[in-house]
């Protein structure tokens, strides 16, 4: 695939369209069953755990607050491969409720930097419905 956003048409300061992303309960089991072989810490898994642990419900893995945080640069760019490298910092513990939404992350998206080679740099902060941050990333992605 080639990104569909033209590295022209494209400015420091130029913002990403918002997205909200959502993780249920079922898809942090079902995503969990995979990541979980090399991060088993029962608070992804045990909410007795996780309350005991400090938590107030199921935690959402590092690894797939990292997949969903990247989804409003796949989505912009039109093609996941245009992300050259990454480097997330989780500001704080992502709770699933075990309700019909689950997790919700509000993603906001900036370009930083721009190259001449067809490279920008994008920050993305994930927030929660209460504004909170909580994951920043970094990613140097290649354009068309």
């Amino acid at each position: 695939m080639v990104a569909k956003v033209r590295h022209a048409e494209v400015s420091v300061d130029t913002r990403l369209p918002d997205m909200t992303v959502s993780v249920s309960r079922l898809a942090l089991l079902l995503f969990g069953g995979q990541t979980m072989r090399l991060d088993f810490a029962a608070p992804h898994w045990s909410q007795r755990l996780a309350k005991a642990a400090g938590y107030p419900d199921l935690v959402l893995q590092g690894p797939f607050t990292l997949a969903k945080t990247l989804e409003i640069i796949n989505s912009w760019t039109g093609d996941p491969g245009a992300i050259i490298e990454h480097e997330i910092r989780l500001v704080r513990a992502i709770t699933v409720p075990d309700d019909e939404i689950g997790a919700v992350l509000n993603l906001s998206g900036t370009v930083t930097e721009k190259d001449d080679h067809n490279g920008v740099v994008v920050q993305v902060v994930a927030t929660s419905p209460e504004q909170q941050v909580l994951a920043k990333l970094r990613a140097r992605v290649r354009l068309a």
